[in-house]
């Protein structure tokens, strides 16, 4: 069985206006919500591609059960840990002015319930898969990660890792499958070094096969994404296009790229998971995969040698 966890689930608000003005009644012309979350972002692409999961992570209060009661009706299944508070509301606000971006923290979660995830954790086999994405909520320490990698270790299932937090470098000798740091996180995971050119990327990536890590695809945004693993590197430009909204792009890219590679190449895995983050990208939501094989026509994936 695949497993999402998403440790701060949220609902996305998307908000269109004309104008948005300080001390005015500000009417829109568009709203959408959408039930969010990374993990929640990958159980939903994997639905799509016609691959079940089960999502886990942390929800709460009226927010929380909007989420589980979506991701119901699309299919997928749910084993969510409820704590007290109210699931964060995200908010996303376009207009004449511009973009704003409000991003709320969440419940905050109490010992007690992180032990009871890591036991629902604790009780996988080693033929599952478990990605683990997005930030950390109130109350919840980086230790998690640790206790979430050892077990991936210790019963032998794979984790995917896609987390900003600097500990995913510590977490690399638990041998996780596959992480998915982009540009920005992979230059924090090494402030020492300057991440600015294709060889130097690569080289920082692959200090991370070095200290355990099986698969790192690092993802470039617009510029495309690298596969870096002990086979080979790859790399697959991104197709060009007007970006509505790059929120879900990566995580459209993990979810594609991992199911895909279950049974393909890792070139063609590569290809159509950039093609897919690039369509996600292209729309104010997750992509529907209709422009996914138009998208891929002009990519071509080169074997990079540093």
């Amino acid at each position: 069985m695949i497993y999402t966890c998403t440790l701060n689930t949220a609902i996305d608000m998307f908000i269109e206006m004309e104008d948005f003005l300080p001390d005015k009644v500000n009417r829109s012309i568009y709203d959408e919500f959408q039930p969010n979350g990374k993990g929640v972002n990958i159980s939903i692409i994997l639905n799509k591609l016609g691959i079940p999961s089960t999502a886990l992570g942390y929800i709460a209060g009226f927010s929380g059960h909007y989420i589980q009661d979506e991701l119901k009706k699309m299919g997928i299944a749910t084993d969510f840990t409820e704590v007290d508070g109210v699931t964060r509301i995200n908010a996303f606000v376009k207009s004449n002015q511009g973009e704003y971006k409000i991003v709320n923290s969440g419940p905050q979660i109490t010992d007690t319930k992180i032990d009871e995830l890591l036991n629902k954790i604790a009780g996988f086999t080693k033929e599952d898969v478990l990605f683990v994405s997005g930030s950390l909520p109130k109350g919840v320490e980086p230790a998690i990660l640790a206790g979430i990698a050892k077990h991936a270790s210790d019963i032998g299932f794979r984790l995917v890792l896609d987390i900003s937090h600097p500990i995913l470098s510590e977490l690399a000798h638990y041998q996780p499958y596959l992480i998915k740091p982009n540009d920005e996180e992979l230059q924090n995971l090494f402030p020492e070094d300057n991440l600015d050119s294709e060889q130097a990327i690569i080289q920082a990536a692959r200090k991370l096969l070095d200290k355990g890590c099986q698969n790192i695809l690092v993802s470039m945004g617009g510029q495309g994404a690298y596969l870096v693993n002990k086979e080979t590197t790859l790399y697959c430009p991104a197709p060009k296009g007007e970006v509505v909204n790059t929120a879900c792009a990566g995580d459209t890219t993990l979810a594609t790229f991992y199911s895909t590679l279950q049974t393909s190449t890792p070139e063609a895995a590569l290809k159509k998971a950039v093609a897919a983050g690039s369509s996600t990208a292209f729309r104010s939501g997750l992509t529907d995969f209709e422009d996914v094989e138009q998208l891929m026509e002009n990519l071509e994936v080169k074997i990079v040698t540093v």
